[in-house]
């Protein structure tokens, strides 16, 4: 390969390129180096705008930033972190990170789903810039409606989270930063390809009109056609896929008043099932195919004032709403669903004294599905379904420090649905410093969520069960508790980031998935929780530069989750026992060069029919050439080509009421390699 830059040439070897991803391959372990983040990132608070301006200060950080400021247990995963994993997208941008969980829902649709603190992501309260979004009928598929060259940063922060962003989380937040039009100037690009034929292109843009307004547009394409069955299965292990996605926002920034408007489409089209290519020629039966196309657009206008800038004495008003229409077919089966929700946050907050702050607000919030659902195709006509909830709200949160050694938040909301009723939100947040060095966090509180059994579960239609819902479904309910202690040691002239957390989830009212339970065999019933369901978590990680321009990462995470079904307490199925992770990033003293690994051991489970698979470990590599203006990835996934022999059950059968293409608790696919460049200029 040969490259004119600047009339000099330089020669990258492709074989060296491989030499290196193979030594790193036999090192067994992954991927962190240094990052850069400025500091308004990690004083970030859920209002709409720092209160206070700052530039020119970064800070480095490794395997994302536990933040000092922040009284909950949070991280902030920045920019240089993305791109170390090559991260096409939200789902893919957790490869290094070892609180959260990815992996497949089914083998069917490849959709890809969350886990935090050992439960489902569908307790995770997901936001986009602290607004609640990506939640009911685009849940199952929100981890690609997200390109990574799009984020600014994710944060995640694990447990009780604070009331102003409403009652929906119940093991923690992700909150998604996008690209700022008042935080870039110029253009950038990143083309992407992997050995499965996926191509990738994103472009966005921004310019600065005036000191004070500042536009920009981001650009996403995202294609693969290809048809392979590496199991001789049948079906094909990763659906044909097309996605469409756009983004314009503007900003505007003056000493007393910051507006961020933005609107958003998408298009996502994604089409499986079996394929004639792979399928014996006597076969007789119909191909069996599944098709999810989806449409979704949202605007979000956000609005923040500055009254008293000595006492931080500040108001907000931000607004979002979206319409996500979404058509599945499943073999015979047709979900056709359609969201529209609205939301309003109103707020205020101050410093009455430099160690009282006050903030209150008031929320409302609208969800309209409509649902058509034709199980097998058995009905002449969908069944539709309206459902209707009006929630609106109030809060309120009291902030206490003394210096930088005790912050005490305690904060309650009251909420009321128009189909529960009223409901009381109670959270209380500790951070106690006694030195540099400790810092202990504990956080107690309750989450609740509205269940829509089939718009955030629509990828366990691809099976032969057949469907029984609860038509009496109630509010889920849990409290979540938890403690964390941080260490940041200075050791041999460097610092060991050392932190371990507990926490534990108990729920009062849960909508539980029963797989062949006492409603029969080849049956899947959604229904409201009888007995006990609860997680208990335990993390340790550790951070250190091993030598200059290197940075290691251990972590370990045991699971104790377990739900009745029937009767009968037992160990939550697909869901792993441990986690352990390891992670290596070096970068060259002219940051030139970059490698990353990381390596993750899975722990094995159950299955829902109490049989178990077993532990798995999966590697990922990337190299990286920075140059003036652009840099070369080269890199690959899952290197020790692991995958389930079997992810779909009766999978020549696709039509008895045995085939079950949902039982997945490992990779679909094998090895895949991946190259792509990245292109910046500065100012337009």
């Amino acid at each position: 390969m040969l490259i004119h830059v600047k009339k000099k040439y330089i020669v990258i070897s492709i074989r060296d390129c491989y030499i290196y991803i193979k030594y790193m391959r036999k090192i067994l372990i992954g991927l962190l180096g240094y990052t850069f983040v400025s500091q308004q990132m990690l004083a970030q608070t859920d209002s709409i705008a720092s209160r206070h301006e700052l530039k020119n200060v970064t800070v480095k950080a490794t395997n994302g930033i536990k933040s000092k400021y922040r009284v909950d247990n949070a991280e902030i995963i920045g920019q240089g972190q993305l791109i170390r994993a090559a991260c096409c997208n939200l789902g893919e941008s957790f490869t290094a990170n070892p609180s959260v969980d990815v992996s497949y829902s089914d083998a069917a649709t490849g959709a890809k789903q969350i886990k935090l603190l050992g439960l489902s992501g569908t307790y995770v309260q997901m936001l986009t810039e602290n607004i609640p979004n990506l939640r009911g009928a685009s849940l199952p598929y929100s981890l690609g409606y997200v390109p990574g060259p799009w984020m600014q940063s994710i944060q995640v922060s694990k447990g009780a989270s604070s009331v102003k962003n409403g009652y929906e989380s119940t093991t923690g937040q992700i909150n998604i930063e996008f690209l700022k039009p008042q935080g870039t100037d110029g253009v950038r690009a990143n083309v992407y390809q992997d050995s499965e034929l996926k191509t990738e292109v994103n472009l966005d843009g921004s310019i600065h009109l005036n000191d004070r307004l500042s536009t920009a547009t981001l650009l996403h394409f995202e294609n693969r056609q290809m048809d392979h069955d590496g199991n001789d299965d049948g079906f094909m292990d990763m659906p044909k896929l097309r996605q469409y996605n756009l983004m314009h926002r503007w900003a505007y920034v003056s000493p007393r008043w910051i507006s961020q408007l933005m609107v958003r489409g998408l298009h996502d089209e994604r089409e499986g099932g079996q394929s004639r290519k792979h399928l014996a020629a006597s076969s007789s039966e119909p191909l069996y195919s599944t098709s999810v196309k989806t449409n979704r657009y949202e605007m979000q206008w956000k609005n923040g004032f500055t009254i008293n800038a000595d006492h931080n004495t500040s108001i907000a008003l931000m607004l979002h709403g979206s319409w996500h229409d979404a058509d599945n077919m499943f073999g015979k089966t047709q979900y056709d669903v359609t969201q529209k929700n609205g939301y309003a946050q109103l707020m205020f907050e101050t410093d009455i004294t430099e160690k009282h702050n006050i903030s209150v607000g008031a929320s409302l919030n609208h969800d309209y599905y409509d649902e058509r659902f034709n199980p097998f195709g058995t009905l002449p006509k969908a069944e539709s379904k309206v459902t209707k909830e009006n929630t609106p709200g109030l809060y309120a949160q009291y902030t206490y420090k003394l210096g930088d050694k005790l912050t005490v938040m305690p904060g309650v909301r009251w909420d009321h649905s128009n189909l529960y009723g009223s409901f009381l939100t109670p959270r209380l947040h500790i951070k106690y410093s006694p030195s540099n060095i400790v810092t202990l966090r504990t956080s107690v509180g309750k989450g609740y969520r509205s269940p829509h059994a089939l718009a955030e579960n629509v990828t366990l239609l691809a099976s032969g069960r057949e469907i029984i819902i609860d038509p009496n479904l109630k509010q889920e309910e849990a409290w979540n508790m938890g403690a964390s202690l941080g260490f940041n040691i200075p050791l041999f002239g460097k610092n060991l980031e050392l932190n371990a957390e507990y926490y534990y989830t108990d729920f009062k009212h849960q909508m539980i998935m029963n797989f062949d339970g006492a409603k029969g065999s080849h049956t899947l019933s959604f229904e409201n929780l009888d007995g006990k369901s609860y997680s208990h978590t335990f993390q340790v990680d550790a951070t250190y530069s091993l030598f200059n321009g290197m940075s290691a990462t251990a972590a370990f995470r045991l699971n104790d989750v377990k739900c009745t079904y029937d009767g009968s307490l037992r160990q939550k199925p697909l869901t792993s026992r441990y986690k352990g992770l390891l992670t290596l990033s070096y970068k060259t003293p002219l940051e030139l060069w970059q490698f990353d690994m990381t390596g993750q051991l899975n722990g094995g489970g159950e299955l829902y029919d109490q049989s178990r698979y077993p532990a798995y470990f999966q590697l990922q590599a990337q190299v990286t050439r920075e140059f003036h203006n652009f840099s070369l990835y080269l890199g690959g996934e899952n290197l020790t080509n692991y995958k389930i022999d079997s992810p779909i059950q009766s999978a020549h059968h696709p039509w008895s009421a045995a085939f079950d293409a949902t039982q997945v608790w490992g990779p679909v696919t094998g090895a895949m390699a991946y190259v792509g460049i990245r292109f910046k200029l500065e100012k337009l």
